[in-house]
């Protein structure tokens, strides 16, 4: 392992994503926001919603704004590279094995879905108002969720940048990324889906389930969640599979 290598490129994506920073966070977290400002503050404020239902959203937004971030941050560059501009060439002859570049776009996405989840706290609350109760009391637990989660979604960009085509994106939004905003529990939490139950079974196959309420049983205990261990033992769990699903699709597009 080259860690020169892996750290010089590193270095580069985190140059590029602090050059397109301002245009990421608006792609990464203008729908989230709109969001809260809409259920947080217009309906909580009109009445149509109880007050608590913000410090309840907050984690849930701050879950999606770290999934997309993470998935598009390793997909979309993935998707050019391999297709396009055909960047991927240069680095794959890079003194570093095919994997471990695989492992730096994971690393650099992982930053940048950290990033996203830490503005979305100040930007949520100051859209939501006042009234917003979150608890800080468990930081070593809120901090291993939002690695965790953070991984997962680089990792899922891993996998999906090395499995769909240019002419593919948009589909990709809409069968992947859209239903997973709607079911992943980030509006509500998993267990007010009892009324239906095959529901509530079937959404566990969607990583934005454990995402949300992850984050909810660590920053707002006070709503119902999944236990947090349950969370981050699923979430490892999914961790490993989209890695080495993730570094399957690589190698087998960079050999290709």
């Amino acid at each position: 392992m080259n860690w020169r290598t892996f750290y010089a490129l590193l270095q580069r994506d985190g140059h590029v994503a602090r050059r397109n920073l301002l245009p990421m966070l608006l792609q990464n977290l203008l729908q989230p926001l709109l969001f809260t400002f809409i259920f947080g503050r217009v309906m909580t404020t009109s009445g149509l919603m109880p007050p608590e239902y913000k410090s309840m959203l907050l984690p849930g937004i701050m879950a999606i704004a770290m999934v997309l971030s993470g998935v598009q941050a390793v997909a979309m560059p993935l998707i050019t590279e391999f297709q396009f501009t055909r960047e991927i060439e240069d680095r794959l002859l890079a003194p570093i094995g095919n994997g471990w570049l695989a492992v730096e776009k994971i690393a650099a996405g992982i930053v940048q879905a950290l990033v996203a989840g830490l503005v979305v706290i100040p930007a949520a609350w100051i859209a939501m108002g006042s009234g917003v109760n979150l608890n800080f009391g468990h930081p070593l637990e809120f901090a291993v969720v939002c690695l965790l989660v953070a991984f997962m979604a680089s990792a899922g960009g891993l996998t999906l940048g090395c499995s769909i085509g240019q002419t593919q994106i948009g589909l990709m939004f809409s069968l992947v990324i859209a239903p997973m905003m709607m079911f992943g529990c980030a509006y509500y939490p998993w267990s007010k889906l009892a009324a239906f139950p095959i529901l509530q079974i079937a959404v566990l196959i969607n990583p934005l389930v454990y995402a949300s309420e992850g984050l909810r049983g660590t920053i707002a205990p006070q709503f119902p969640h999944i236990p947090t261990l349950i969370v981050m033992g699923a979430l490892v769990v999914l961790d490993g599979v989209l890695l080495l699903a993730g570094l399957k699709r690589f190698n087998s597009k960079a050999v290709s």
